[in-house]
């Protein structure tokens, strides 16, 4: 009977032994596993890819664009179909970084021109001095423009025109109409750059000049 029971006794304790050795075999136990599902999620969502953050070189700092993009060069171009192009009327505004001058036209294609700094403004075709306020002297020649008898549009009279509210633009000049071209002189109060566009409905040509400050 003892023996019996001793058996019973180591019998019961191999059980025990074994239940113990399955239950340390079951996954998800592991302290590694344990550990690197942990840090896992304590990583912040981001919610999606990165984008690469753009870069500037140092060139590019140092070279911001123009502010006005013209030169103080002569700006020439020919006309286009011109039929019955009169100057009618001539007029200045200022603008944020520039000024504008505007020579309104009627008729219809596009006026020629060549707009260029002259040293003293002369009236063509008797070459006489034309007094012009400022200290520059921008002298805008229109080409492919009529006699307004030959029109019938009422053209801008002869001498100073009427301008006011800018700076830069000291006065305009209106000289007429002489052999298919017309020509005017916009004062400035220096050589500042310009540039020059032709618009159309009603056709005029635009002459822009940079703030001189």
């Amino acid at each position: 009977m003892r023996r019996s029971a001793r058996v019973t006794r180591s019998a019961g304790l191999a059980v025990a032994l074994l239940l113990v050795a399955g239950c340390a075999a079951q996954p998800g136990t592991d302290s590694t596993a344990s550990t690197a599902d942990a840090s896992f999620s304590a990583a912040p969502e981001t919610g999606g890819t990165t984008e690469p953050t753009p870069t500037t070189t140092t060139a590019e700092a140092e070279s911001p664009a123009p502010e006005f993009p013209a030169d103080t060069s002569a700006d020439t171009a020919e006309p286009v179909d011109p039929e019955g192009l009169t100057v009618t009327e001539v007029r200045a505004a200022p603008h944020e970084g520039f000024e504008r001058v505007v020579f309104e036209l009627a008729g219809s294609g596009t006026p020629g021109w060549r707009v260029e700094y002259v040293d003293a403004p002369s009236s063509q075709g008797s070459g006489d001095a034309v007094a012009v306020p400022g200290s520059a002297f921008l002298q805008v020649t229109l080409q492919g423009t009529s006699y307004p008898y030959e029109t019938g549009a009422e053209e801008v009279a002869r001498g100073p025109v009427s301008v006011s509210g800018t700076d830069t633009v000291q006065g305009v000049v209106y000289d007429a109409t002489f052999e298919g071209t017309s020509v005017a002189w916009i004062g400035t109060s220096a050589e500042v750059p310009f540039r020059v566009s032709a618009l159309s409905d009603p056709t005029r040509l635009v002459v822009e000049v940079a703030d001189a400050g």
